[in-house]
């Protein structure tokens, strides 16, 4: 599939919900909860990297990905795509390469030793810096890179992911006060229903989940 030939949003939504319940990145633990990077309880959780084993769903969803992105930005609007450690690094390459573009990634700190560079590959001043990660929670993370490519002179408007949980409103306000627009190709949302029409968990298990996403933070104050 070509990139920018990628069926519509919802479609795409469908689709890699589909995908992620099928190769078994999707967890879900009403009784066990999850702590996501964030620092956030949940009784959800998705494991991209489980993508990079599976080359078929790898690569279509690598293909809906560049194609959302290129829909929603432009299609000459990157210089660059640059990848989040760890996680984005090898969805940035397989995105980087449909795009026909260079590479570099972003280190959560600059390493100790060498260069103390904080950037790897090239970025240059003025460049315009796709952001990928696999996955989005508060956003946090995204801020963070984004503000490392802006210190080396980068130009960083749009970060892509494959899945973003949804469950923080303020997510979006955050990211755009901060110039950063967010891409995702589905969310907790459209993995619900999708795992609802496919029966592919139990029906108490996704009323808990269910319950979860219609509100997080009353989900976690009865947790303590």
């Amino acid at each position: 599939m070509r990139p920018s030939a990628c069926p519509p949003p919802e479609e795409t939504a469908r689709l890699t919900a589909r995908m992620l319940l099928e190769v078994g990145a999707v967890h879900f633990n009403d009784a066990v909860p999850f702590v996501h990077a964030s620092g956030l309880r949940a009784p959800t959780y998705v494991d991209c990297r489980r993508l990079l084993s599976f080359p078929r769903v790898r690569a279509t969803l690598m293909d809906f990905l560049a194609g959302t992105v290129l829909r929603a930005a432009g299609f000459e609007a990157f210089d660059v795509v640059a990848g989040g450690e760890t996680a984005g690094i090898p969805f940035a390459a397989l995105v980087a390469e449909r795009l026909g573009l260079p590479m570099a990634y972003v280190r959560k700190k600059p390493k100790g030793h060498g260069r103390h560079a904080r950037i790897e590959g090239v970025i240059g001043a003025g460049d315009r810096v796709l952001l990928v990660e696999d996955l989005a929670t508060d956003g946090g993370s995204k801020l963070a890179f984004a503000a490392a490519i802006r210190e080396a002179g980068g130009i960083c408007a749009h970060t892509a992911v494959i899945f973003a949980y949804g469950t923080d409103p303020a997510m979006p306000a955050r990211l755009a006060a901060a110039g950063l627009r967010l891409h995702a190709l589905c969310t907790f949302a459209d993995v619900l229903a999708e795992a609802r029409a496919g029966g592919a968990f139990d029906a108490a298990t996704l009323a808990g989940v269910a319950a979860f996403l219609a509100d997080p933070e009353g989900w976690r104050a009865r947790r303590g």
